[in-house]
């Protein structure tokens, strides 16, 4: 019997931040909504980031305006619906004249502190590092510098978010599930997916296709849709190190290199510092994974040293990582100066079945381009409500008056049979959402078994079924960022759970 393939609004192919924010929104809207993702959410690209919501300041150097001013709107947009997992950080920039004059940059943090509003943030500042705590972890010959303030954010728990406000809007959500191919009428596209576990191939009917692939979005485009884009991808590589903690305090620094490059410092997991990032060409296919190289190591550890009492060396990585940036092409010859902008790029050929491709974007503006998305989008379809993203929550994030620090506090006393490391790391990954962790637990032996470092039965089992981990690795780099301490051992357990409950 021969059954009629399921038909939604939307078919998007891709779990990372933009295509998670494109799903919530759109479901939010009343559209039917099919998300794919070939691998993990966030397993690529918007795992892979500095983790910062931020402005972009270096981006002004490069006239970008528009974007900046955008980026600073969504900061604290961002900061008030995810108080949880974005908090607020301040920068220092030590100051060497040889690179940027001081009146280039006193321009440049007047231009960040008034292009948009930031009531929750202060303005920027020009401090002497010789009297400042912040000058103590700092070399001696530099004697000035500025703070100004952005915000850390964990990355793929912010995409996880997205993908689970989209499911609970009535979105289906598919990870390990590929994107075939596609053919196009009049009316619809008729897709067909695959189940990475079973192999099994399904066909469904969609008005339109979000082609939110990031690094593989050309490719799509090319070998599955057979639709030519008159916009280009260029893929920039962008390697991270973390090393045991550099400094005291919970300033991070943003270091100016000779070749004008910046690389941050930031306070990572309390023990640990991330320093990054690096900007690479890349041509090769984005399905070959890359690693960091030699160059882009002792690059990282240079600008550390450059500035810092303490030096690091190539031996003092303790974790890297590396992802492919999918970037808009302006045609800049220099990989620092591509476009951090997005660019959406809508076919309609013949008029055809509309295909919405997604070019560029940095994780800051996501919310923005997927309101962008759905903006170009409103000539198809009859959406229940307007533009809503910008006042309703993350989950979790319904957090009174965006208060982290009160809504812990009362978290604290609710589970004062958990360490302070576990009780401050689950409430800032799960936010309000962290009482359906603890599930009525009143002991550490309630919570089921212990896995180590703070992770139990009862997180592993949400994770599982309500955030679409499957593995080890899910769960401890891109769910909860545990991998940082666990063993070999440690990790083995993990595993045996996880084959057993599937």
């Amino acid at each position: 019997m021969n059954t009629q393939p399921t038909t939604y609004d939307l078919l998007i192919v891709g779990g990372g931040v933009n295509g998670t924010g494109i799903a919530r929104d759109a479901a939010g809207r009343g559209l039917k909504v099919l998300l794919v993702e070939k691998d993990d959410l966030a397993s690529h690209t918007s795992s892979a980031s500095t983790k910062l919501i931020h402005g972009g300041l270096r981006y002004l150097e490069y006239y970008e305006f528009r974007l900046v001013r955008e980026a600073l709107q969504e900061r604290e947009r961002l900061l008030n619906l995810a108080s949880h997992i974005i908090r607020p950080l301040e920068f220092v920039l030590p100051h060497r004249n040889s690179i940027r004059p001081a009146w280039m940059i006193r321009i440049g943090l007047f231009l960040y502190d008034h292009l948009a509003s930031h009531p929750k943030l202060p303005n920027s500042k020009l401090i002497s590092l010789q009297t400042s705590p912040y000058g103590q972890p700092l070399r001696n010959d530099i004697k000035k510098g500025f703070t100004y303030a952005d915000c850390a954010v964990d990355d793929s728990r912010l995409v996880v978010l997205n993908a689970k406000g989209a499911s609970m809007l009535g979105a289906d959500i598919r990870t390990q599930t590929k994107f075939v191919d596609a053919k196009r009428s009049t009316n619809e596209w008729s897709a067909t997916i695959q189940d990475n576990k079973t192999q099994k191939k399904t066909t469904i009917t969609a008005k339109v296709i979000v082609n939110a692939a990031g690094p593989w979005v050309a490719e799509l485009l090319q070998d599955k849709l057979h639709v030519q884009s008159k916009m280009n991808v260029r893929l920039v590589k962008g390697s991270h190190i973390v090393v045991k903690k550099l400094y005291e305090g919970p300033q991070a620094y943003i270091l100016q290199n000779d070749d004008k490059r910046i690389v941050f410092t930031i306070p990572y997991h309390e023990e640990f510092t991330l320093i990054g990032t690096t900007d690479i060409s890349w041509d090769q296919s984005p399905d070959i994974l890359p690693g960091i190289d030699e160059n882009e190591t002792e690059y990282l550890c240079k600008s550390v040293n450059d500035y810092f009492n303490k030096n690091i060396a190539p031996k003092d990585v303790i974790w890297n990582y590396s992802g492919v940036r999918p970037l808009y092409d302006d045609a800049s010859s220099n990989a620092s100066a591509v476009t951090r902008d997005y660019h959406l790029d809508l076919n309609e050929e013949n008029s055809q079945a509309p295909l919405l491709s997604i070019f560029g974007g940095k994780i800051t503006t996501y919310r923005r381009l997927a309101e962008h998305s759905m903006e170009k989008l409103a000539k198809f379809f009859k959406y229940t409500r307007q533009n809503w993203t910008d006042k309703e929550p993350l989950p979790g994030g319904n957090i009174t008056d965006g208060n982290f620090d009160l809504f812990y506090k009362d978290f604290r006393n609710t589970v004062s049979f958990l360490d302070e490391i576990t009780a401050k790391r689950i409430a800032h990954s799960y936010g309000t959402d962290a009482i359906n962790i603890i599930h009525n637990a009143k002991s550490k032996t309630d919570m089921g078994i212990d896995f180590g470092h703070g992770l139990t039965q009862h997180e592993v089992d949400y994770l599982v079924e309500k955030e679409w981990a499957m593995t080890v690795e899910d769960i401890l780099w891109r769910r909860t960022k545990l991998g940082l301490y666990f063993t070999q051992e440690e990790q083995g357990k993990l595993a045996q759970y996880l084959q057993k409950s599937q």
